[in-house]
């Protein structure tokens, strides 16, 4: 359990001091499946924590339509538009279109580290602050379901279990988080996987 200023020090401390150059290579990413990042179209998703004694992280389901990763659970977010400010506009933006998340409850924290996918997109994760029991209400044509997972359970290393398939031909290692009846993986389990290294949550 943790209060309101422990939550938001550590998440500062570490995404203000934890990009050390030698967790580099410990990061989860699908780099090596992409010939140019250049290439790369820029996108930005919301890691939306809760305020709460235990802090919970929002998550949607997408619905099966969906022409990108179909029917996967994701953080809110989306390609970063032109008329965007930044990748924090972006972020705030889209968890606003997606799940009515007021921009002016959140509180930004900062940048953490951005994860390359082989699906052709260079995602700026943000993290932010909310209050809990916020009345969020899911987009119908974005948004299947949304929920909260526990964040000490999706950052525990002893749940996040790496696992091989294959993708357009190739081989590819990726992490897997199951809560309850959701499976959290590929690049949003990724992205957890990374964030909890950076905060060293098992510490």
């Amino acid at each position: 359990m943790t209060d309101s200023a422990d939550l938001r020090n550590r998440l500062s401390k570490a995404l203000r001091n934890g990009h050390a150059a030698d967790l580099d290579h410990m990061l989860s990413d699908e780099r090596d499946f992409i010939p140019d990042l250049d290439s790369l179209r820029s996108a930005a998703v919301l890691i939306a924590i809760t305020d709460r004694p235990d802090p919970g992280v929002i998550l949607v389901q997408r619905p099966d339509h969906m022409r990108n990763h179909p029917g996967q659970v994701a953080f809110p977010g989306g390609k970063i538009d032109p008329e965007d400010k930044d990748a924090v506009h972006a972020a705030l933006r889209e968890a606003e279109e997606e799940v009515s998340l007021d921009p002016h409850e959140v509180d930004i924290i900062g940048a953490t580290d951005r994860y390359h996918s082989g699906s052709g997109y260079n995602i700026q994760p943000i993290v932010g602050v909310i209050p809990p029991d916020l009345p969020l209400v899911p987009s119908p044509d974005e948004v299947e379901d949304w929920f909260e997972a526990p964040l000490e359970f999706v950052l525990n290393p002893k749940n996040q279990s790496a696992h091989i398939g294959e993708w357009r031909g190739a081989r590819r290692k990726y992490y897997q988080i199951n809560w309850k009846n959701r499976r959290i993986w590929g690049i949003t389990a990724g992205i957890l996987v990374n964030l909890s290294k950076r905060l060293d949550w098992s510490a």
